[in-house]
């Protein structure tokens, strides 16, 4: 992950020091790859004569899959072949260990990640046996006779007595059924993802509708009963994954940050499969709130949970014994550009409004998109278009599913949307001229939002966001005991832009009230019923929390029942 993150950052922000320790590590990762291709120390130095005895827990095809992906990346970044040649002749030799043939296993991963890894290698190479050997990967899968359930009976696997205490061990790592006859999300939270994703892919690659149709179910079913209002996913430390339905505790909630980048990476592939604003509104809810909430603002401490409260025990430390979080952080944020745009044979797409410049091939030009904007903390955004001759495409602007009012102006002529969104997008077709602008203002109010009524942790609460920013409360604002605020019903919620709170952050003041403690005494329980006073609250974005000094936190918030 740590060289994939390099190799992105390498191809936006060139840094010789930086190359040269890429190089560095692949020369030592060279010089460890057996003469047969098979590359990974583990079991070349701890336990050889074991290769491929512990799919179900050992990691050996998730681990292949991250290097190929950094391979992949260090290829396009640098146009170098050293780490490419490396991976290419890893997954031959998987190719040639795994499949439905005579001699070979019928394996795959117990943590899902070669089968994304080997569309982006085919991708890079054309070479179809990588396609085709993730397809047997994703197809094999839950079949029977269950290939982990024979693989223990000759022995236990790495995570046996952490497995046994799991309530359904195939469920965890989502073999309990083939992949196309699954409808709801089970199991551990980031190998559900990294298996979507190449399902995803493989929809798109083979033009296969049964494994787009399951790709719908189970975002339809993650999307609408089992996602934190931040984009994160994951309920429990027990499974790192998934309980039940309408299960969304907050201060016990997992939301593994590595969960909500998955996230993003599968809400991305499905947007190339469709050009839908519900893929790209729920992958710009993780990015800017779930993901992001891993990382402090200074770049050196991280979350491996992302809980939606908590009473000021929970802080992000430096680096974990599994340190999946902090480098997969960072290969998403160095990739980030890649996710802002899209393209077709006639149109231009924009999914995320970040300021920067893309530039595109099309119609045999290069065209550049030069994005200003201080979103999200406003929602003004501006395009200038620069081409060499006039030509005539169709540019598609998302407006997000949380703006309920928005305009557009091209050329300073405001175009009516009313009416004319396709799934979420606005589409101008015309002939564009250079230094032709775009003008969009999408109108941010500060919203209330609430759960459904069987999300029984937020009854009674409500949420506050604005844009695509979910907000929270901490201590250090408001009050130690958080869980005595309450929202009036008719409180005024106001946003004020502040340069000197958490790096600039645009805040929210409101009234509130807090429960009043003078009633109770020494008394634990009484007949008289409490009183509330008066409370100004402020609320900060819920990513920039726990970044000063330590004190509770809640997403959701009471609010007055009338």
């Amino acid at each position: 992950k740590w060289l994939e993150a390099a190799s992105y950052s390498l191809a936006t922000h060139p840094d010789p020091e930086l190359e040269r320790l890429v190089d560095e590590v692949i020369t030592l990762i060279a010089s460890a790859q057996q003469p047969d291709g098979y590359l990974n120390i583990y079991f070349t130095v701890v336990k050889p004569g074991e290769r491929w005895t512990d799919l179900r827990d050992a990691h050996e095809l998730y681990c292949a899959g991250h290097l190929i992906e950094a391979g992949v990346a260090h290829y396009e970044a640098t146009k170098k072949r050293t780490l490419l040649d490396i991976v290419c002749r890893y997954a031959d030799h998987i190719d040639s260990v795994f499949g439905l043939e005579e001699g070979k296993k019928r394996g795959y991963c117990g943590h899902q990640e070669i089968e994304l890894a080997l569309v982006k290698l085919y991708r890079k190479t054309d070479e179809k046996r990588y396609l085709k050997l993730s397809q047997y990967f994703i197809d094999e899968r839950g079949q029977e006779p269950h290939y982990f359930t024979q693989e223990k009976v000759e022995g236990k696997g790495f995570f046996d007595e952490f497995i046994k205490h799991l309530d359904n061990i195939k469920e965890y790592n989502q073999s309990h059924k083939p992949v196309r006859e699954q409808s709801k999300v089970v199991g551990h939270s980031v190998r559900a993802m990294y298996m979507y994703t190449a399902m995803a892919d493989l929809a798109g690659e083979f033009g296969d509708e049964s494994l787009l149709k399951a790709c719908e179910r189970l975002w339809n079913h993650l999307h609408t009963k089992n996602m934190f209002i931040t984009g994160g996913i994951g309920s429990t430390g027990k499974n790192e994954g998934f309980t039940y339905d309408y299960d969304l505790p907050n201060e016990t909630s997992y939301a593994e940050t590595c969960a909500a980048i998955g996230l993003v990476y599968w809400n991305q592939r499905m947007l190339q499969l469709e050009c839908d604003g519900k893929y790209a509104d729920a992958m710009e809810r993780a990015l800017y709130n779930g993901v992001i909430s891993g990382v402090s603002l200074d770049g050196k401490k991280f979350f491996y949970a992302n809980p939606l409260a908590s009473i000021g025990d929970r802080h992000r430390k430096e680096w974990f014994g599994c340190a999946c979080c902090p480098p997969n952080l960072a290969r998403l944020l160095a990739s980030l550009g890649g996710y802002v745009y899209s393209q077709t044979t006639d149109d231009l797409v924009v999914h995320l409004y970040v300021q920067g410049e893309a530039k595109f091939d099309l119609h045999g030009q290069q065209i550049i998109f030069k994005q200003k904007t201080e979103y999200p903390w406003n929602g003004s955004i501006s395009i200038k278009i620069n081409l060499d001759k006039p030509d005539v495409f169709g540019v598609k602007l998302r407006i997000p599913d949380w703006c309920k009012r928005a305009k557009l102006k091209v050329n300073n002529e405001e175009i009516k949307i009313t009416g004319k969104l396709e799934k979420g997008y606005v589409r101008i077709e015309r002939k564009w001229k250079n230094n032709d602008s775009i003008e969009l203002e999408l109108y941010m109010p500060i919203e209330r939002m609430y759960s459904h009524p069987n999300v029984r942790q937020n009854a009674n609460h409500v949420a506050i966001q604005r844009g695509p920013i979910v907000y929270c409360l901490e201590s250090i604002d408001n009050v130690d005991s958080l869980h005595k605020l309450s929202l009036t019903k008719e409180g005024i919620l106001t946003s004020i832009y502040d340069e000197t709170l958490l790096g600039g952050v645009v805040k929210i003041v409101g009234d509130a009230e807090l429960a009043d403690d003078l009633i109770w005494e020494d008394k634990l329980y009484t007949t008289d019923k409490p009183k509330n006073k008066p409370f100004q609250i402020t609320a900060i974005p819920y990513y920039a929390w726990d970044n000063r000094e330590s004190g509770q936190m809640r997403v959701w918030i009471q609010e007055e029942v009338k």
